[in-house]
């Protein structure tokens, strides 16, 4: 039975994947749905980066005894399991991305980060900040701000630049929403020209929201992907 592993985006919880686990499942995979600390209310460890991320997602796999699992990455999610691939080769199986940013600047991670200020969040988009707030409970604004800070480490000193991805061993599907304002098409088919091992897709109608995914698509993309030898 192949195992996959469903990450979350930042300040996202496993809960969103839930509807792509179930059509995975009913597909015949065996489905994980993973959190990192500090997302879903689950408590904050000492440090809050992607270095961090991995090492959760390195010992999850240890714990349960996984082997060579493939890994669906919503936008942050799949940073986190490249930059795992990257460090642990013979970890991952596959990777599968969804509108995940790779060119990480130091304008533009403050431009990324200035869309995080809670209070900013509970004047103009109350439903947003709502939603926030009933997701990761009393600590969301704490997670707004070490999301913040996370993003101007990355735009100062990314972790995924070229020499990580022409030397990355594991296949990679690239993935984008035809309609995403985050992630550009041209940053997305810049690292599909430097990884050894890749293949693109992109979803009609689809921005960058993960709520706003057809389910049913990615999962037959995903399905034929992963079970593909």
């Amino acid at each position: 039975m192949n195992q996959v592993v469903l990450l979350h985006g930042a300040i996202g919880a496993s809960d969103q994947l839930l509807p792509l686990s179930k059509s995975l499942a009913e597909k015949g995979f065996k489905v994980y749905c993973f959190g990192f600390s500090g997302h879903g209310k689950q408590a904050f460890n000492e440090s809050f980066s992607i270095e961090q991320f991995a090492t959760e997602l390195y010992q999850f796999i240890i714990e349960k005894n996984l082997s060579q699992p493939d890994i669906f990455g919503y936008s942050m999610g799949a940073y986190v399991a490249i930059y795992l691939a990257a460090q642990k080769p013979k970890l991952i199986g596959k990777i599968a991305t969804l509108a995940t940013k790779f060119n990480w600047t130091p304008e533009g991670a403050i431009k990324e980060a200035a869309m995080l200020h809670p209070e900013t969040l509970l004047q103009k988009v109350p439903h947003f900040a709502e939603a926030l707030q009933k997701r990761h409970g009393h600590q969301w604004v704490e997670l707004l701000h070490k999301t913040s800070a996370m993003m101007k480490a990355l735009g100062d000193d990314p972790l995924l630049v070229e020499e990580v991805f022409k030397t990355l061993e594991c296949p990679v599907l690239l993935g984008i929403g035809d309609k995403d304002a985050m992630v550009s098409l041209d940053e997305t088919r810049a690292v599909f020209k430097l990884l050894p091992k890749a293949e693109m897709y992109m979803l009609p109608r689809t921005k960058h929201p993960i709520e706003g995914v057809d389910v049913a698509l990615l999962s037959l993309i995903l399905n034929a992907y992963f079970k593909e030898k």
